[in-house]
């Protein structure tokens, strides 16, 4: 009698610990399916922004910095291997005294041999207003001077958690000797 206790008593914590052991399994999660609901997120929208980009290049405070380039961008009528970091400020307004909303902080170089065309890699930091701590991630292809060039949102942060969307870009002023450029952005993108 006294070796089937034992053997029941085994046998028992034996089961014990393998459903404890499949418990803890279970409750370490490589992927799982959640709601939108369960993340506390409302319904999805769609937001217009709208601003202006201020790319300087030249004077006491630049805001654009060229920090590669290959050995024969020289030679390239299209800057070709060129790699620029920037913190340009976004405004309201199209004049550099403008509000402040922002400001586009990242990187931009020059993909094309045909064109003067870049690969965009940025963020919009915005520091106004109800958008102020949340950003939204761009990263495509800037045409320079095709009238209107879109490029993708890829992503956000804050506000903007989960945003996908498009930003258009429009060059309102350009001066070809400083390289000085002002560019008006309308951005739509779904967020929660």
């Amino acid at each position: 009698m006294a070796k089937l206790l034992i053997l029941l008593s085994i046998f028992f914590s034996t089961i014990a610990v393998v459903v404890a052991s499949g418990s803890s399994e279970e409750s370490h999660h490589f992927s799982r399916n959640l709601s939108p609901e369960w993340m506390g997120f409302k319904a999805e929208k769609l937001s217009h922004l709208h601003f202006y980009f201020h790319d300087i290049v030249t004077g006491t405070k630049p805001t654009t910095v060229k920090v590669a380039e290959a050995a024969m961008t020289n030679k390239s009528a299209t800057f070709f291997g060129t790699v620029v970091v920037m913190d340009d400020p976004l405004t309201v307004g199209p004049e550099p005294s403008s509000k402040l909303v922002g400001r586009a902080q990242g990187i931009y170089a020059s993909t094309s041999q045909e064109e003067v065309g870049f690969l965009m890699a940025l963020t919009f930091a915005f520091m106004d207003g109800k958008y102020n701590g949340s950003s939204l991630s761009v990263l495509g292809r800037n045409a320079v001077f095709s009238g209107v060039r879109e490029m993708p949102i890829v992503g956000g942060s804050g506000l903007f958690r989960f945003a996908r969307g498009y930003a258009q870009a429009r060059t309102h002023t350009v001066n070809f000797q400083t390289g000085n450029a002002v560019v008006e952005y309308n951005v739509y993108v779904f967020h929660y």
